[in-house]
């Protein structure tokens, strides 16, 4: 077997491995985005609170921050609403249960 050749594979694998133990790790793999077709559908079978809901209740938490982003994930089998607000120059991402409304945590982007 060519030796450079069985490097580059040998590299290209590690690396992926690499990638793929990064996503684990950050949550991004277990994590799926919900359409907005599935978000209505959701909403009017009375699964998930409304949108303006929870933001109304982040809004409360957090008045002085500005909205970035807004989505529902799929997360470990629960639904969660994830809200990106930008204070002072820091982007901050909330995490809130669908559902319930219950704020489940933040982290810094």
């Amino acid at each position: 077997m060519n030796t450079r050749y069985g490097f580059r594979v040998w590299a290209v694998g590690m690396t992926s491995l690499m990638i793929l133990g990064l996503a684990l790790a950050t949550g991004r793999v277990l994590a799926d985005e919900v359409d907005q077709d599935e978000a209505l559908e959701l909403r009017q079978a009375g699964q998930i609170l409304p949108l303006a809901h929870i933001m109304e209740r982040a809004g409360l938490r957090f008045r002085h921050g500005r909205l970035i982003k807004a989505e529902l994930e799929r997360e470990h089998g629960r639904l969660v609403y994830e809200i990106e607000y930008l204070e002072n120059g820091e982007v901050t991402e909330f995490h809130f249960d669908a559902a319930t409304g219950e704020f489940l945590g933040e982290e810094d982007d």
